[in-house]
């Protein structure tokens, strides 16, 4: 059974050009997480939205999270989480830096039922690379740490990402099946 790849987006969602939206045309039967307020997030709801499009999924899961979108990822209920194959969790949130995002607080520190890859940078204005670090450990995640990345997102220059698309398809049980873009594929030749 194929692996289905739900997009978490962060907050105030991911707009064109960036990563995930990019990755959403890209990957056959992906998903994405459409939340009712992305303005003024709440955990319940959130985490709600989330948990409903896992569960609902025919197969298993893997989840491209990026920011307020690792956190909610982390928030999971169990009957949730076991449904979920793998999670590629791109520079997590630090919800208690920002009061809009202090309902998500605290961030569950307990090992995630499933294999993960924390990406983070050593500049994200959002949050530093030790708390990443941190959450990366209590998580049980691999970490993979990028050198002046900002947040990696468009802003910071990360609009198709290949070496993220790379990490994802790692997590899934068919690694060659998406189509590459032009920039992943020429990438890959000069690596």
């Amino acid at each position: 059974m194929n692996t289905r790849v739900i997009i978490v987006p962060g907050w105030r969602d991911s707009g064109p050009g960036h990563w995930q939206s990019l990755w959403q045309e890209r990957i056959p039967g992906a998903a994405r997480v459409v939340q009712d307020d992305w303005a003024s997030p709440k955990r319940d709801a959130w985490v709600s939205t989330l948990a409903k499009l896992v569960l609902d999924s025919p197969g298993p899961v893997v989840i491209a999270a990026h920011s307020l979108g690792c956190i909610a990822t982390a928030h999971l209920p169990a009957e949730a989480a076991a449904r979920i194959q793998g999670a590629l969790l791109v520079a997590p949130a630090d919800p208690e830096r920002r009061a809009v995002l202090s309902d998500f607080a605290p961030v569950p520190y307990a090992a995630l039922p499933y294999r993960s890859i924390v990406v983070a940078s050593s500049n994200d204005p959002f949050c530093p690379i030790r708390l990443a670090g941190a959450y990366s450990r209590a998580w049980g995640s691999e970490f993979v740490r990028m050198q002046n990345a900002g947040h990696i997102n468009v802003d910071s220059g990360h609009g198709d990402w290949p070496l993220g698309l790379a990490l994802l398809q790692s997590l899934t049980d068919e690694p060659a099946a998406w189509p590459a873009g032009r920039e992943f594929s020429e990438t890959l030749a000069t690596t």
